[in-house]
């Protein structure tokens, strides 16, 4: 019983940080036009939907930390604190929120499809608001500040229906993915 629980916390453990190193491969895949799109939203949400909230939460944990370290695996192969507490960090902190969310609400209503696109959409929304709030403060600490209508313009307009489309893909990857990791956890 004991040697089946650790065996199952390795597997576990192991696919935490594959999806930390997806999320790590997705933030380099970028579409640079007036404001650069990654596909880091896609992988932090594949992780959450085929982990689940705690693993998925844990999995974007050891990515931030790991770029906190300065490896550089945030977008654009930077790293290093500094960016956490940059303008855009906010979005950065904002997927571990979007995590907690997706997992509280898939663990109180069940994961089926429609909870998972709430939960989602929820996440997403939450991150938006946690790093815009962010990025205001940090703007106004430079001596640049900006009103909430003007920063939802320039850090969150542009990118809800690429993150949409983002989330659309997660989904269907992450319920194909689940499939295969939960019937391998139990053979594990």
């Amino acid at each position: 019983m004991l040697k089946e629980k650790n065996t199952k916390q390795t597997y576990n453990i192991v696919l935490c940080g594959l999806f930390a190193a997806l999320i790590a491969v997705c933030s380099q895949i970028s579409l640079n036009v007036t404001v650069p799109f990654t596909m880091q939203t896609f992988a932090v949400f594949c992780a959450l939907g085929t982990l689940g909230g705690a693993w998925g939460t844990a999995a974007v944990l050891v990515y931030l930390v790991i770029g906190a370290t300065g490896v550089p695996v945030y977008a654009e192969f930077t790293g290093g604190i500094g960016i956490l507490f940059g303008l855009t960090g906010g979005y950065f902190l904002g997927f571990v929120f979007s995590g907690l969310i997706y997992w509280g609400i898939t663990k109180f209503f069940g994961k089926r499809l429609i909870t998972e696109i709430i939960a989602m959409i929820s996440g997403i929304a939450v991150c938006y608001l946690f790093g815009t709030l962010w990025f205001m403060a940090v703007s106004s600490y430079q001596g640049e500040p900006i009103g909430f209508a003007p920063a939802l313009m320039m850090c969150v307009v542009p990118f809800i229906i690429p993150d949409a489309a983002k989330i659309v893909l997660a989904l269907a990857v992450s319920r194909r993915l689940e499939k295969y990791v939960r019937r391998t956890s139990r053979t594990a």
